[in-house]
């Protein structure tokens, strides 16, 4: 046989020089930590389902995100567990409420070394467990929802909130959020727009965290799985509404729709490694069935190559501290 001329495997001969030659790499910078906080807590409570996560108290989400901070993860994610929900999903926006404490408790605590952000949605202080406020007959009144969540920005933006992140997958949300943002002096808020989010079955281990009263689905408001062409059209109704990132969830089943999106649009693009997603591999390395590190940092690698410049994910400050060490 003739001597190879062209010898790839010379630029994977060891650590170093695949290191000089990678092409796609994961700062922590661009890594979100989702956290959750649930009202009465006085301590920090498991979540059987995303094993190392915790409901935090006041006092544990404060520690938290400094931990956060100490590792170099570029956000935190906020999401509200309350004590009582009614039909309007009126905790969502009372200042008292306790997304919108815990808001004011993280940016008091860390100030702007990260940037601090909070779910815009009314899933988690609905009795009935959806996103939006019901017609009389039982369907999310889309319009009608995008008055509360225009009041709802502003409460977190009174709060203290760097950037805030819709997604409910109403029409028109991300309008009527800037909008409101804007008319109450709060231009310098960011939106991330859950731009792309489709009706998945990898949300399970999320409602158990926010102890979600979902009966039924959400089928009617997010996006069927089946569908690419529209959520590009999603995203660019979203970036013509003032979205100043838009997202793509969840992240590992729908990266050829990260690579599109990528494709589309100038802003920057955000995709979320969900909770089913993060389940499955930890249930994986318990039973000793994959390297849970390298899978991890592979999951995220892959996401980033994608196309998405940011990624929230439940193993952001972990996975910071790994990739420290191997960059």
């Amino acid at each position: 046989m003739p001597y190879p001329e062209i010898r790839l495997r010379r630029l994977r001969r060891n650590a170093a020089v695949r290191r000089l030659v990678s092409e796609t790499r994961v700062d922590p910078a661009e890594l979100v930590v989702p956290m959750f906080v649930k009202e009465g807590l006085t301590e920090p409570r498991a979540i059987a389902s995303l094993p190392g996560v915790l409901q935090h108290s006041r006092d544990s989400l404060r520690k938290a995100a400094v931990e956060a901070v100490q590792a170099g993860v570029g956000g935190i994610m906020l999401f509200g567990v309350p004590e009582r929900r009614d039909p309007t999903g009126s905790g969502g926006i009372d200042p008292a409420g306790i997304l919108n404490v815990a808001i004011r408790d993280v940016v008091a605590e860390v100030g702007d070394a990260t940037v601090v952000m909070s779910d815009l949605c009314l899933d988690e202080f609905t009795s009935h467990g959806h996103c939006g406020l019901l017609t009389p007959e039982g369907g999310v009144d889309n319009d009608a929802t995008l008055a509360a969540y225009a009041e709802m920005a502003v409460a977190q933006a009174d709060a203290g909130v760097g950037m805030v992140g819709p997604s409910g997958m109403m029409d028109g949300q991300v309008g009527v959020v800037r909008r409101a943002l804007d008319a109450a002096g709060h231009a310098d808020v960011a939106v991330l727009a859950y731009a792309a989010k489709y009706a998945s079955a990898f949300y399970g281990p999320f409602r158990d965290a926010v102890e979600s009263a979902l009966d039924g689905d959400r089928r009617t408001y997010q996006q069927d799985p089946a569908n690419l062409r529209e959520s590009l059209r999603e995203v660019e109704l979203d970036v013509a509404e003032g979205a100043d990132l838009v997202m793509v969830k969840p992240a590992l089943p729908y990266l050829d729709v990260v690579a599109a999106v990528r494709a589309a649009v100038d802003v920057p693009v955000a995709a979320y490694q969900v909770s089913g997603e993060y389940a499955m591999v930890e249930a994986a390395a318990a039973n000793g069935w994959i390297d849970r590190e390298r899978v991890m940092l592979e999951t995220l690698t892959s996401i980033r190559r994608a196309g998405a410049q940011v990624i929230l994910t439940y193993w952001a400050v972990e996975a910071a501290a790994l990739l420290r060490q191997r960059y």
